[in-house]
């Protein structure tokens, strides 16, 4: 136990803040990692070294990609940090892990184990992005099962939600990330989710990520002429989410940045909105 209280207090405030992604977005790889926190590939090897040999976080090899490289997820002593972290990716509602080992025994087998890398990788290309662009900041970074839980009145289950703000901007958003794995109707459907939100919440554009210039095509031809109650925008995986990469389906010829797109926080109202902002940002 002397060990584990002598552990927590060498972990630094990037230390902290790794473990709390862990906690709320279950996986991150060696990359994405590198990527947010770190100045080189190096440094973030020998960190993330140091914190597998004192337990802080647990990891594994890819095996979902092809890179090998090592995937990321709360260890032991990232559990104390965070003992009510989320503990299931495939089932919401399953009796909490005894142990962090049982975590990550359902991370590692989760049929939703590359859905998860290719969602949390939007949030990390802007996280990356304010380290160079200082005017801009990731002000919210909610998981699937906390924009769920936050919008359960409303009933949608988006990927992921965020707040960006950049150029005096703040816009909201939700995720949608699509491997291709499902047909253009069931994605469809599930705009559909979304238009009781936007009765007393917030009208944010919804984001389709998808893996290739046909879906993107085949999707903004699906929703042409189709009045959506939220923007929804689409844009390909492998474009940089802050810059000139998302189509609106009513604007199918323009490609907008992220802080471009059209964004309603909702009605100053905490109690059928209580989610919006604090300040009182209108964009």
């Amino acid at each position: 136990m002397r060990d584990r209280l002598d552990h927590l207090r060498r972990l630094t405030l990037r230390d902290r803040q790794l473990l709390a992604w862990l906690a709320e977005h279950y996986i991150l790889s060696a990359g994405q990692i590198t990527q947010a926190l770190f100045p080189s590939a190096r440094s973030a090897r020998l960190r993330l070294a140091t914190l597998h040999s004192i337990e802080a976080v647990n990891r594994f090899v890819d095996v979902t990609t092809g890179d090998r490289q090592y995937l990321y997820t709360l260890g032991p002593l990232g559990m104390l940090v965070h003992p009510t972290t989320f503990h299931d990716p495939d089932h919401p509602g399953a009796r909490t892990p005894r142990t962090s080992f049982d975590r990550v025994a359902r991370i590692v087998g989760s049929r939703n184990l590359r859905h998860l890398l290719g969602t949390n990788q939007l949030f990390i290309d802007l996280i990356q992005h304010t380290r160079s662009h200082h005017s801009t900041h990731l002000r919210r970074w909610w998981s699937e099962q906390h924009a769920t839980a936050a919008f359960a009145i409303a009933g949608i289950r988006p990927d992921g939600h965020g707040i960006w703000s950049a150029d005096g901007r703040t816009v909201g958003f939700f995720l949608e990330h699509d491997n291709a794995t499902e047909p253009l109707g069931t994605v469809l459907a599930k705009l559909r989710a979304y238009s009781r939100l936007a009765e007393f919440g917030p009208r944010y554009p919804v984001l389709l990520r998808v893996p290739s210039r046909r879906r993107e095509a085949n999707l903004l031809d699906a929703l042409a002429g189709v009045p959506t109650v939220m923007p929804v925008a689409v844009g390909v995986h492998d474009e940089h989410p802050a810059g000139p990469a998302w189509s609106l389906t009513a604007e199918p010829g323009l490609r907008r940045c992220l802080h471009e797109l059209p964004s309603n926080h909702g009605p100053v109202n905490p109690a059928t909105n209580p989610h919006r902002p604090i300040e009182d940002i209108d964009g």
